[in-house]
């Protein structure tokens, strides 16, 4: 089953007088591309939270933030006051006239004017946090699928228009050749008096089978087949349906190079916009 590389997961919990909430989202990205937001408090657990959310979106553009809200009236941070008062004194010999409520209000914006003092980090606080990470990425996982699900239906319609096409091409090559060899043979009818007719039939052949396209046509018709398998897969493989995309493509244009027919060609056009849609959302394919 394909997986979208969009997603978003989010969970909470309350301990002791915190409410500490993780929110995690993802973005299409070709590797995993990690940020991460966190309290000074966690930071010797950044590294530990990063393997965690790698090894389990694999790719993406991530971002993850981890909140702390405290509700109890009671703050760890207290006022810095022999550095607000070295503030005051100095925006004073600047602006004496201000008043200090002014540069008060001013000294307590500035670095260091409040103090935090370090906190250990509670490990049974960080295992709810561990435990509901796992939540928030599993919420996240579920986005993906549906997205995914969503891309799927977008893909087989693409790849079931691309095979009508195909099928169109199949009816115009039947008149395409015949009609080439009617203009070569009417255009030597002109000129045969000065050109030997075995030689003008075997370059007639010779011109006519770099027009087939034969193969490119069961190439074609493989690679689309090819494509849904990839899709039914139990592993999303962004990459790989990429690449098949590649290999749709290249046949498509040769079809449009051999074409040598207004309606073929036109109709080379139409399959490569349906396959110009399919590469933009093979993008965010995980």
């Amino acid at each position: 089953m394909i997986q979208s590389m969009t997603g978003f997961g989010k969970s909470s919990f309350q301990v002791y007088n915190k409410k500490i909430t993780l929110e995690i989202k993802s973005l299409n990205s070709k590797s995993i591309d990690l940020n991460i937001r966190i309290p000074q408090i966690y930071k010797e657990k950044e590294l530990f939270l990063r393997k965690i959310i790698s090894d389990y979106l694999e790719r993406g553009k991530v971002d993850f933030i981890l909140s702390i809200e405290n509700s109890s009236e009671n703050t760890s941070s207290s006022l810095n006051i022999p550095v607000i008062q070295g503030y005051i004194k100095q925006m004073q010999l600047i602006t004496p006239e201000a008043p200090e409520v002014e540069l008060l209000k001013m000294a307590v914006r500035m670095p260091d004017a409040l103090t935090t003092p370090l906190e250990e980090v509670d490990e049974e606080e960080f295992s709810l946090i561990e435990k509901n990470l796992y939540l928030a990425l599993e919420q996240l996982k579920e986005f993906r699928s549906t997205e995914g699900n969503i891309l799927k239906k977008d893909f087989l319609l693409r790849i079931d228009n691309i095979r009508k096409y195909l099928e169109q091409i199949e009816i115009i090559d039947i008149e395409r050749l015949s009609g080439i060899r009617n203009r070569m043979e009417k255009s030597f009818e002109e000129i045969k008096e000065r050109v030997d007719a075995n030689r003008f039939e075997q370059e007639i052949i010779f011109y006519l089978e770099k027009l087939d396209i034969t193969e490119e046509k069961v190439r074609l018709a493989n690679h689309l087949n090819y494509f849904i398998t990839t899709l039914e897969e139990a592993q999303s493989n962004g990459r790989k349906l990429g690449f098949i995309a590649q290999e749709i493509g290249r046949e498509i244009n040769t079809l449009g190079s051999k074409a040598n027919n207004a309606q073929m060609q036109q109709t080379v056009v139409l399959m490569k916009n349906e396959l110009e849609k399919i590469k933009e959302q093979v993008l965010n394919i995980l």
